[in-house]
């Protein structure tokens, strides 16, 4: 089926979505539909500290002044893209994940208490026996309205791209706001959180065979009927 892809996430994570998505040949749009705020953040003893828990490059990219207080620290990261971003920052990377921010947790070896930075929208986590984690608010996320791109949604046969529940949520009250049938939308969601975020009435919902960008653009890629190698997960019906 041929879709018209849309990417709504903020900057500068759309720029890098829609490069690594033409580099697969998809065609695709892109419109911020949120933007990245820093908040002021109080840093904890820095001795007391082990490690940072990083679970988005905003944490390093908005993180502010505090950041240069913890460099010391090695970073227990996301994935690649949030490792790069700690790297470019001069932290080292101790460790990156590839399914989530509590795979990494989990894999961290006690005695350890980590700070984690996080912005307002996060996963709640359970560490493991012996690790402790204390945690900080250094950035939100404020949205911003749909009106750039509606004309290309109200066309119909739409595939969006959702990297958050809180852009999920948005995103369907702005369809809703301008009068855009859901039934005529599609969406591919990171993770089974951020679909369910999106609520019901869509065309279909997707979801990525795993939770990071390379499963989530070539679930665009076989849904956009381009056969690739890695199945992705079965459609989750409103």
């Amino acid at each position: 089926m041929s879709f018209r892809l849309l990417a709504l996430r903020p900057e500068p994570g759309l720029t890098a979505t829609l490069d690594k998505a033409r580099a697969l040949g998809l065609d695709i749009t892109g419109q911020a539909l949120s933007e990245i705020r820093a908040l002021d953040w109080v840093c904890p003893d820095v001795a007391a500290i082990d490690g940072l828990l990083i679970g988005s490059a905003n944490a390093i990219l908005h993180g502010g002044d505090n950041l240069a207080l913890l460099t010391g620290k090695p970073v227990y990261a996301v994935g690649e893209a949030t490792a790069a971003a700690a790297r470019a920052a001069g932290f080292t990377v101790a460790m990156t994940g590839s399914g989530g921010l509590q795979g990494v947790l989990d894999a961290i070896a006690g005695p350890c208490h980590l700070l984690r930075i996080a912005g307002e929208e996060h996963v709640p986590l359970t560490p493991p026996p012996g690790v402790t984690f204390a945690e900080v608010i250094a950035y939100r996320s404020v949205m911003l309205p749909l009106d750039p791109v509606a004309q290309l949604l109200a066309q119909g046969d739409a595939l969006v791209l959702l990297h958050s529940a809180a852009t999920a949520s948005h995103f369907a009250a702005e369809c809703d706001r301008l009068g855009l049938a859901r039934e005529h939308i599609t969406l591919a969601a990171l993770g089974p959180r951020i679909a369910d975020a999106a609520a019901s009435g869509w065309r279909a919902v997707h979801t990525a065979a795993r939770p990071d960008e390379a499963a989530l653009l070539q679930l665009a890629f076989d849904l956009c009927s381009q056969p690739r190698s890695i199945p992705h997960s079965s459609p989750r019906q409103p």
